[in-house]
């Protein structure tokens, strides 16, 4: 009864008449964050998505299609899932250095099964986050353990190069790299830059068909790099993130860090599995370290796994039991092989099409560097201006840097692409 009374005087006691005010929310404590630019790669394939052209081509982003532009899921890769999913496996975490075949696997690609280094005990490796995430931990191992050095990057370079070590507050600069005047490699003044580095700088090098350049030094000018570095006292850096895929084969486009490592020059290694498996999503790489010391390699990657914690902790599962269970089964191995040549085969064809196509509509000027170039991608020689026409006459979607990814054209587009190339360099 009590209760009930008390309840009875609430009810009946005044009101405040009209709506209950609202309490003005305060600014936010981020309301001076600036807005970040769009990424100058991932931003082409959110516009190409926006566009509603139905001729629009996206050649911005680096990943593999087919002759319809869809995305390919390499036959291998199925037959290899359907192995490790026949097992039953689990989805316990990985070891903070990643799966054990699928660092063997790698270590074996990169620079050969019987190579001394490893049966030496001198390789020390992480599996990583594809690419990005290797060469992360490779720019906070510098960050740390080689305070004060300088990162240089060739000019052009992959966009992201740039974020990586700048984010972990290693300072870096461009050496000379590209030859506007012959669209080529400027290896006089790459040489110079290099001989100017400070000693104990590092230098970051593409291992094969240069991002976005698609031009790579000769033989001859691999060995006379590796000399300029061990000379000056250089630490070689290199990004492997087309190996097999961008001539076919696994051997040749290890040449560079493999007559490194046989100059008996230490060497820093990105690997990744996006193109040459196509394992785009599945964030399939690994950070290498080869030395001339085992005990140095023994310390180096307890330190790697140090890095590696504090960032992610752990690599992912899938990806790598795909890696290594395609590299350590002969058969699949074989097979891997025969479908990386054709990729590579398809993009070679698209671009001995486009070259024709580029000399039948525009004969007075040379197009012979299309099929110099190797690789996903060509180097235009497009300007931003030219670029900006490509993409809003002709709803062609690329890097304001004037590279495409010829990965993303097929023979049914090459006379449109190419129209619209010529378009742009007459007119603007």
């Amino acid at each position: 009864m009590q209760l009930q009374a008390r309840m009875q005087l609430r009810s009946a006691g005044p009101r405040r008449a009209g709506p209950v005010p609202v309490r003005a929310m305060a600014g936010s404590r981020f309301a001076d964050v600036a807005q970040a630019p769009p990424d100058p790669i991932l931003g082409v394939s959110e516009a190409f998505k926006a566009s509603t052209d139905p001729n629009k081509l996206n050649l911005g982003v680096g990943a593999y299609r087919d002759e319809q532009l869809k995305p390919v899921v390499l036959s291998v890769v199925k037959k290899a899932e359907s192995k490790i999913f026949s097992r039953n496996e689990n989805k316990e975490y990985l070891t903070i250095e990643g799966l054990d075949a699928f660092r063997k696997a790698t270590v074996d690609l990169l620079l050969g099964g019987d190579h001394p280094a490893i049966k030496e005990g001198r390789v020390a490796v992480v599996q990583s986050l594809s690419g990005t995430g290797s060469l992360r931990v490779g720019a906070a191992f510098i960050a740390r353990f080689m305070k004060g050095a300088t990162v240089y990057l060739s000019n052009p370079t992959w966009g992201n190069h740039r974020n990586i070590f700048g984010d972990e507050g290693v300072e870096w600069k461009y050496y000379r790299y590209f030859d506007a005047d012959t669209v080529g490699l400027d290896f006089r003044g790459m040489v110079q830059d290099l001989q100017a580095a400070p000693p104990g700088s590092v230098v970051v090098l593409h291992g094969c068909a240069h991002n976005p350049t698609g031009i790579d030094p000769t033989k001859d000018q691999w060995a006379a790099i590796a000399d300029l570095c061990k000379e000056r006292n250089l630490m070689p850096f290199f990004d492997v993130a087309y190996q097999g895929f961008a001539t076919g084969d696994l051997d040749k486009d290890a040449y560079a860090p493999r007559l490194f490592v046989e100059k008996g020059l230490e060497i820093v290694v990105s690997q990744s599995y996006s193109k040459n498996l196509g394992l785009y999503g599945e964030r399939v790489g690994a950070l290498v370290m080869v030395l001339n010391d085992k005990e140095a390699a023994t310390r180096c990657l307890s330190q790697l796994k140090r890095l590696a914690r504090a960032l992610y902790s752990n690599p992912p599962t899938h990806g790598a039991r795909i890696a290594a269970e395609v590299v350590n089964d002969k058969e699949l191995f074989e097979e891997w092989k025969g479908e990386m040549r054709g990729m590579a085969g398809r993009i070679e064809r698209v671009r001995g099409e486009l070259q024709r196509s580029l000399e039948s509509k525009y004969p007075s000027k040379d197009w012979s560097f299309i099929t110099k170039q190797i690789g996903m991608f060509s180097f235009t020689g497009l300007t931003p201006a030219q670029v900006d026409n490509m993409t809003n006459k002709h709803a062609i979607f690329m890097t304001r840097d004037g590279r495409i990814s010829l990965a993303g054209l097929n023979s049914a587009k090459v006379d449109y692409l190419a129209e619209a190339i010529v378009d742009s360099v007459r007119n603007h």
